[in-house]
């Protein structure tokens, strides 16, 4: 395994947790509007009539033939915020994606967003 440099090609591949449990596809990936660094990616997850993007931060992701490993547990990452497939992350929930998972939620010095898609 290498770390998750470029991972916008990973898109519709398995993302499993720390145990190899899948948890769902890669949808897309967030960057850090600070750095323009992937940032977080969506998950797609659910039944196939209740399907949602979960965040998960990309922070220690790694890579492997056909999936990308995240650092964080099945059931925390079930629990974190989602938006509908079709939605977009508003503004105003950006901190509680940051505070799911217990990281530091800055805002742009003239109040930018932190997170963009890509």
């Amino acid at each position: 395994m290498f770390e998750a440099g470029d991972i916008r090609e990973w898109r519709g591949h398995d993302v499993v947790d720390t145990d190899g449990s899948k948890i769902g596809t890669l949808e897309s990936v967030y960057v850090d509007t600070t750095t323009d660094e992937p940032s977080f990616a969506t998950v797609t997850m659910g039944m196939p009539t209740r399907r949602r993007l979960v965040f998960v931060p990309l922070a220690g992701a790694t890579v492997g033939p056909g999936y990308l490993k995240v650092a964080h547990t099945k059931k925390v990452i079930k629990q974190a915020p989602s938006i509908d497939t079709d939605g977009v992350l508003a503004a105003a929930e950006e901190p509680a994606v940051f505070a799911h998972y217990e990281l530091e939620y800055t805002p742009g010095s003239g109040g930018e967003r932190r997170l963009a898609r890509r």
